[in-house]
């Protein structure tokens, strides 16, 4: 009994002590490297925004934050691991819409689930998406585009980075909301497709403004519209789609996860971080280059996105009967 009474009394003075550490080492956070996964190959946009927030979170936080690409299933390998780390904030995902909100409908077997098992961080970036044309295309405008595509059933044929990539489900959401007979041709990756358009091959390209920029400064193909539901700051006399199609929008956007279960005060650490990040002079320059955008979010407010993307492409992917797998 006199045992049990010095371990009960040892255990009540050391309480105090075991919870001021927990709260310190939560103050300190980061004290050891974050690992940042990229679930695509190296030099694709993601990856690009993915080093650009690690390398200003080593200089603000005096600890490395590494970027590991595990590409793979559509983006599936890197996130399942993101999704089956440890919630301390030592593992984030670097990762897109596509893999939260679309890849849950097109395929079978998913490894994780894209809403539930992350903790969505912050909003990364928008990237500008467009509907380009090869100058040969008689339309100059989405309405123009429309009533052609009426008055010859199947003579458009449009290019995509694969089935079920944004590039098709941008389309599909198109030909859907009009009506229209167009043909689909996948390429293995954007940038076969964007030389598919360059060509002649295919008539028109949803696609990341990044891809044909250059090519339509120089004449070689044309751009018709944006697909977000408001005019892009990079290509303000640019009209949106939604402004010919009431209701049509499609936003390809990038952010950062977390697994479910990191602690609020770090995610919301990490939420204001990258916000920091992405608003500095040098990172908009260098997302200008590439047709990118920041919106800054509360984590509140992303997490709100996620959700209403989820379920919006989820009755679109059903209905259209669309599989990547």
């Amino acid at each position: 009994m006199i045992r049990l009474a010095k371990l009960a009394a040892a255990a009540i003075c050391a309480a105090p002590f075991i919870s001021f550490s927990l709260d310190a080492g939560a103050q300190a956070y980061p004290s050891k490297p974050i690992r940042i996964v990229v679930p695509w190959a190296p030099g694709g946009s993601t990856d690009v925004l993915a080093r650009l927030i690690g390398q200003k979170m080593t200089e603000s936080w005096g600890q490395p934050a590494v970027v590991d690409n595990k590409p793979g299933a559509s983006g599936n390998i890197g996130s399942d691991f993101v999704a089956k780390a440890p919630a301390d904030g030592y593992t984030l995902l670097v990762g897109s819409v596509s893999t939260h909100a679309m890849n849950p409908f097109l395929i079978s077997n998913m490894p994780f689930r894209g809403v539930d098992d992350f903790a969505t961080v912050a909003l990364a970036a928008y990237v500008t998406n467009v509907l380009a044309a090869h100058p040969s295309v008689p339309a100059n405008n989405v309405k123009e585009l429309i009533d052609l595509a009426k008055s010859r059933p199947g003579a458009i044929a449009y290019a995509s980075a694969g089935n079920g990539s944004t590039n098709h489900l941008s389309a599909e959401l198109f030909r859907r909301m009009t009506a229209t007979d167009m043909l689909h041709v996948p390429y293995k990756g954007g940038g076969p497709a964007t030389a598919g358009l360059l060509g002649g091959q295919v008539g028109v390209f949803f696609t990341g403004l990044g891809n044909v920029w250059d090519h339509v400064k120089s004449g070689k193909l044309k751009l018709l519209a944006v697909t977000e539901n408001r005019r892009s700051k990079l290509l303000p006399d640019v009209p949106m789609v939604g402004e010919t199609l009431a209701g049509y929008e499609v936003a390809v956007w990038y952010g950062v996860w977390a697994p479910a279960g990191t602690p609020a005060d770090i995610v919301t650490r990490l939420n204001a971080e990258v916000n920091r990040i992405m608003t500095l002079a040098d990172i908009q320059q260098r997302m200008a280059t590439m047709g990118a955008e920041h919106v800054s979010m509360t984590v509140q407010e992303v997490g709100a996105l996620l959700r209403g993307d989820y379920e919006r492409w989820g009755r679109i992917i059903k209905d259209a009967g669309i599989r990547a797998d």
